[in-house]
């Protein structure tokens, strides 16, 4: 048994995937582990429950296909692969302005497009074990409400449903705990933005003290019941 994500190289990711072919336990699972390091896979696997529309462009040819699908005229938000804190995040005034920027210059692909809501708020959930918090964050100045990015939080109450949300989209991911980045629409409709194993939690309740401790806790159990089952099996 492995307990905590891996770290690993680009193109280590063989290593895992043959040892888990082999029998032996992850927790967190890989799904959940390779989700949490790539936002390309998360549109990929959990485009259900994304913003209408989002795609993966791995390339020049995705990018043009967008333009039937959506419109050349969406306003758009593009995410780089694995860029963290707001970093890899723009904005485009059109999928057409995206497209022709690409015809000069080559693009770091694969990127994740979303087309924009506009006067979505910014809410960030954290769920590990039976505890759960939300906080709301704000930018008046940008569209990226990353505390990084000069956002501000607050405490936020989330409605059961988007707790329910919350819990579904992690079990599809197979995540065990989680940060997840959720859009509220202004016609209250909600959207996963991003999902990970860790993040910021400068803004919660629970900082990452307490986080990493409950996620001990929540490993401790698993080699518990691990254990009592291979004495039961011998």
């Amino acid at each position: 048994m492995v307990l905590g994500p891996m770290p690993l190289k680009p193109g280590e990711e063989i290593k895992l995937w043959d040892l888990h072919d082999r029998g032996v336990v992850f927790f967190p699972e890989l799904l959940a582990q390779w989700l949490s390091r790539s936002k390309t896979a998360q549109a990929e696997v959990l485009r259900e429950f994304m913003v209408p529309g989002t795609f993966v462009a791995y390339n020049r040819a995705d990018l043009a296909a967008g333009l039937s699908a959506l419109g050349p005229a969406t306003e758009v938000v593009c995410k780089a692969d694995k860029a963290h804190l707001g970093l890899g995040v723009s904005r485009w005034p059109s999928l057409e302005s995206l497209v022709s920027l690409a015809a000069l210059q080559v693009l770091p692909y694969p990127l994740v497009i979303q087309p924009l809501v506009e006067g979505a708020r910014d809410f960030r959930a954290v769920v590990v074990g039976d505890y759960a918090e939300a906080y709301e964050r704000a930018n008046p100045h940008s569209f990226r409400k990353n505390l990084f990015q000069g956002g501000s939080s607050h405490p936020a109450r989330l409605a059961p449903e988007h707790w329910d949300f919350c819990r579904r989209a992690m079990a599809r991911g197979r995540f065990p705990y989680a940060v997840v980045d959720l859009l509220l629409s202004p016609s209250e409709e909600i959207f996963l933005s991003e999902i990970n194993l860790k993040g910021g939690l400068k803004g919660s309740q629970l900082g990452q003290t307490g986080f990493r401790e409950r996620v001990r806790h929540l490993e401790e159990e698993l080699v518990r019941q691990w254990e009592s089952s291979s004495k039961t099996r011998l």
